[in-house]
């Protein structure tokens, strides 16, 4: 464990004197978690071990709230299994897995927003924790913008801009805790609008600076945003954030901005002192490895194991043994969407390289859309096929095209200039050298046919509008049978992986 304590505004001295004037919080907060079940074959994170830590630190003392800063209805690989109706769950899992951990507080995430609005509608109504959204807020259309709800039994309730709660303790000392929050407009969708998340936070503690005793910040922006917003607002002495995916505790001049590690590998313990005389505030936070090391919540871990089951009756159809351990990376493989979306990643040189090699490498080059890899997150260690299907949840099968090079050119040139969206192409075999593109070290020469390795996808002209199996350029799609590796791009990579692992051991 890590441990940070932080004294600010001033040095004071804690005493357990009745009517001290003096009340003690604990604030757990995780932040980006995809995945409900622990990762690396079960060592590291899982809800089921930040529920027993919660609870623990309820025994320890009552006045503790479970908040969550946003990214965790997508993206999964159980939110992209179908139901029996054929529709994605998109989420489902985690609110039932959030409802039984009983979180305090929830801030939306980019991510939450993927899912589109109707899907987002379902998981609000089903979800029975307080959400708060200070900047986001529902477009019904180009001129009418109204709050988020959640609607039960035909009720619609607001989801607020600010959030209070108010503490006890055994001497009688009471005080109320105000929360303003903060969304990033990372991958914009129709639907939200976004405000300006500077002034509307200022706005949200202006209402409440005179109605509570200390504000606080629950937000998913990005580190520099938090910055600014801890500078806009010095009377907030700390923020929950998210969005980063990696553990960091920021001092912002009398303030501080605590983010825990993606999937609740780690998970940070505020115990918050208020005194009501002085109005200082003293917070001593702890960074806690969510590991082995912890016990799971009995209750939590019987809906994690029930989600399983469905994963694995899904995963068996494709994998004979799913949880195999197909390769060990002693480096962290970037999955992450901002990452994957405008710069060539190790994690999409492998994927590419393996749509190659399962041609026998008798292509030209591969290409990937970004938008494919859906994990938003590092993977290292033991990888298992698991892993791979949390890559790329949604498969689909690879092609090898021919197409001229003018084409290739076209293509690729779109993905670059797309770059921060899906459409930004991971690539094999293929550089951008001095403006100028080049397959194995040589210029694309565009009467050429050249042989590209490609998936299903990107032939339909989603990510890339002009890129169909009937465009002019497109010379020939080799077809797969439904046997072949090349059916599932998924058994591609394991496959390709599992060789490397062979041959590394």
């Amino acid at each position: 464990m890590k441990y940070f304590s932080f004294l600010l505004l001033s040095l004071l001295l804690i005493s357990c004197n009745k009517n001290d004037n003096k009340l003690e919080f604990i604030v757990l907060q995780i932040n980006d978690v995809y995945e409900i079940d622990a990762l690396e074959g079960g060592k590291t994170g899982g809800l089921a071990r930040v529920e027993e830590l919660h609870q623990q630190l309820l025994k320890e003392n009552p006045n503790t709230l479970l908040v969550h800063a946003g990214d965790f209805l997508n993206p999964s690989l159980l939110g992209a299994l179908k139901d029996e109706n054929g529709d994605r769950y998109k989420g489902k899992q985690m609110v039932e897995v959030m409802n039984a951990m009983n979180f305090d507080l929830v801030a939306l995430g980019n991510h939450e927003f993927d899912i589109g609005y109707s899907d987002l509608q379902k998981r609000f109504n089903e979800s029975t924790f307080q959400w708060i959204s200070t900047n986001a807020q529902l477009k019904k259309d180009s001129t009418s913008v109204i709050p988020f709800y959640v609607e039960k039994n035909g009720i619609k309730t607001n989801i607020p801009r600010t959030v209070t709660f108010d503490f006890n303790d055994k001497d009688g000392t009471k005080i109320k805790v105000g929360f303003i929050s903060a969304t990033i407009n990372s991958n914009p969708q129709d639907f939200v609008d976004y405000g300006d998340l500077y002034q509307d936070a200022i706005n949200a503690h202006t209402s409440l600076k005179n109605t509570t005793d200390v504000v606080l910040g629950l937000t998913h922006v990005s580190i520099a945003q938090d910055r600014l917003i801890a500078n806009s607002l010095p009377e907030i002495p700390i923020i929950f954030g998210g969005h980063e995916h990696t553990n960091m505790m920021v001092p912002v001049n009398n303030s501080f901005i605590a983010k825990a590690d993606a999937n609740a590998k780690t998970a940070y313990v505020h115990r918050i002192t208020f005194d009501k005389k002085s109005k200082k505030t003293i917070i001593k936070s702890e960074l806690v490895e969510i590991n082995e090391e912890i016990e799971k919540d009995i209750i939590v871990e019987n809906i994690i194991k029930n989600w399983n089951i469905l994963l694995d009756e899904t995963l068996k159809v494709v994998l004979a043994d799913p949880y195999e351990i197909i390769y060990h990376s002693n480096i962290p493989l970037d999955g992450r969407d901002t990452q994957i979306r405008s710069e060539q990643t190790n994690l999409g040189k492998i994927i590419t390289a393996s749509m190659s090699r399962v041609f026998n490498d008798e292509v030209d080059c591969a290409i990937l859309n970004g938008g494919s890899i859906r994990i938003d997150d590092e993977i290292q260690g033991e990888i298992t096929g698991v892993d791979i299907f949390r890559v790329l949840p949604f498969g689909g099968g690879i092609n090898k095209v021919e197409m001229t090079g003018e084409l290739l050119e076209r293509t690729l040139q779109y993905g670059r200039l797309r770059a921060g969206t899906g459409a930004y192409l991971q690539r094999h075999n293929i550089t951008y050298e001095n403006k100028e593109w080049k397959i194995g070290g040589k210029p694309i020469i565009k009467n050429k046919i050249y042989k590209v390795v490609l998936t299903d996808y990107l032939l339909l002209g989603y990510d890339i509008p002009f890129l169909k199996s009937d465009v002019k350029g497109v010379v020939k799609i080799y077809k797969n049978e439904p046997q072949d590796t090349a059916s599932d791009i998924r058994k591609v990579v394991i496959e390709y992986l599992k060789s490397m692992y062979l041959i590394e051991a």
